[in-house]
């Protein structure tokens, strides 16, 4: 095979892997929902938008219900237990069991309750949102009062802690993900 055919067919192979990998098929695989119903169904109820929800359980726990991280935050959107215990109280959220928080419908309505709560505290600006809610409230109000941070997606840079700062940008990389993919889906 001359070097000019070879050259041909591997472009052709290429462009072919290329539209393969954009189909919305593919994409859907790479950025899969679980729990669409009780995301859809709270995000409604709280008017909160789903691609939020959805990116942040996935960056939280990666749609895996038993997951509790090393500072005992737990479930699909990674709920730390007193600050549950607030929303519970605040929300008036009547739970089964000492467990709820493993339970996706009673985690996903508690997570995008305090989801709500942070866009109302944050005037809907889901950047301070999505600080507040990996780093709490009160960090935040302090980053912003000192002037550490300003809030804004372009100097997520100037964010104090590391692992916030990092949450941060893969929220923010997840929800424009499921927003590109699913925007027409989930309403």
């Amino acid at each position: 095979m001359s070097f000019g055919k070879r050259a041909a067919l591997i472009l052709l192979v290429l462009a072919s892997v290329f539209l393969l990998l954009n189909t919305p098929l593919v994409w859907k695989w790479m950025y899969p929902i679980k729990y669409e119903q009780q995301i859809v169904t709270a995000a409604l109820k709280y008017e909160v938008d789903p691609h939020l929800v959805l990116a942040v359980i996935r960056s939280e726990s990666g749609f895996a219900t038993d997951r509790v991280s090393k500072k005992g935050a737990v479930g699909l959107m990674q709920i730390m237990p007193e600050t549950a215990q607030w929303i519970v109280k605040e929300a008036g959220f009547l739970p089964k069991d000492s467990q709820y928080l493993y339970d996706p419908v009673m985690n996903i309505e508690i997570g995008t309750w305090y989801l709500d709560f942070l866009l109302s505290r944050y005037d809907g600006d889901i950047v301070k949102v999505i600080a507040a809610y990996n780093a709490g409230p009160g960090k935040v109000n302090g980053w912003l009062t000192s002037e550490q941070w300003n809030g804004t997606r372009e100097t997520i840079e100037d964010i104090p802690y590391g692992e916030t700062r990092q949450y941060v940008q893969r929220v923010l990389y997840y929800h424009d993900r499921y927003k590109n993919i699913y925007d027409f889906q989930l309403r």
